[in-house]
């Protein structure tokens, strides 16, 4: 028994509070037990110079962790000068994953601006800001298209992610701080809801581990992804592009 009380397989409580804020395009606030992430979406009309005059549009996203989020004192990276290397991987790893479930030629000559602010930590924050970042996403994209901006939801798939791990022997789904931080295996996977990987970010921390565990710890993710799409559906109700799953 872990220490609040899941079992191995089973995903932390999930919730996806939609329009949180009331100036971006599209908002939520999600939660991962006790990990709670605001995800925001504002569109722009421009693209960055590379995408000028191609007729596709771009998803960038940014991330950052709020100073009284962690049990010490997180410091604000504007204070520092400068961005640490874990939130821009971070940040591009938000942004690859929503280009890779998009149309980006659906939205030509628009950039969406995506901006996922940790508020509480305790494990997973990169994994609940894509899952929420989509709902942002959609209902961003959704705002244009019932504006008639747009002719059609220029997304192709649903997307979520969730960590698994292995501890003491035993595979865990969806770590919380107190287990990631001890896990002698961690990984992150971000799935499409047909079920294509769009990334996978796994490390041993003491021992190797085999194929077969790696199998195994994609299957578990898989099962997770399941809950994950669901509470996505509940969240954006009719505004839920048609699943491929």
């Amino acid at each position: 028994m872990r220490t609040d009380g899941r079992g191995a397989g089973e995903i932390r409580p999930v919730v996806i509070r939609t329009g949180y804020l009331i100036y971006p395009d599209g908002s939520c606030l999600v939660e991962f037990g006790n990990t709670k992430v605001v995800c925001s979406a504002v569109v722009e009309n421009r693209v960055p110079p590379f995408l000028k005059g191609t007729g596709q549009g771009w998803i960038t996203a940014e991330y950052g962790m709020l100073p009284g989020s962690t049990q010490q004192r997180t410091t604000r990276e504007a204070s520092r000068g400068r961005q640490t290397g874990r939130t821009q991987e971070i940040q591009r790893l938000v942004g690859r994953s929503l280009r890779c479930v998009a149309d980006l030629e659906g939205f030509p000559d628009q950039t969406v601006w995506i901006d996922c602010d940790v508020l509480q930590a305790d494990g997973g924050t990169r994994t609940a800001a894509i899952t929420g970042s989509y709902v942002a996403l959609v209902l961003a994209l959704e705002k244009l298209r019932a504006a008639g901006l747009l002719k059609r939801l220029p997304v192709k798939n649903r997307v979520a992610a969730v960590s698994v791990g292995m501890l003491r022997g035993e595979k865990l789904l969806d770590l919380k701080y107190d287990e990631d931080s001890i896990a002698d295996v961690d990984m992150n996977v971000i799935m499409t809801d047909d079920g294509r990987i769009i990334e996978l970010q796994g490390t041993a921390e003491r021992e190797p581990f085999s194929k077969g565990d790696l199998d195994d710890l994609i299957a578990l993710a898989a099962r997770g992804m399941d809950t994950l799409f669901k509470v996505q559906a509940e969240a954006l109700g009719p505004v839920l592009p048609p699943t491929n799953r």
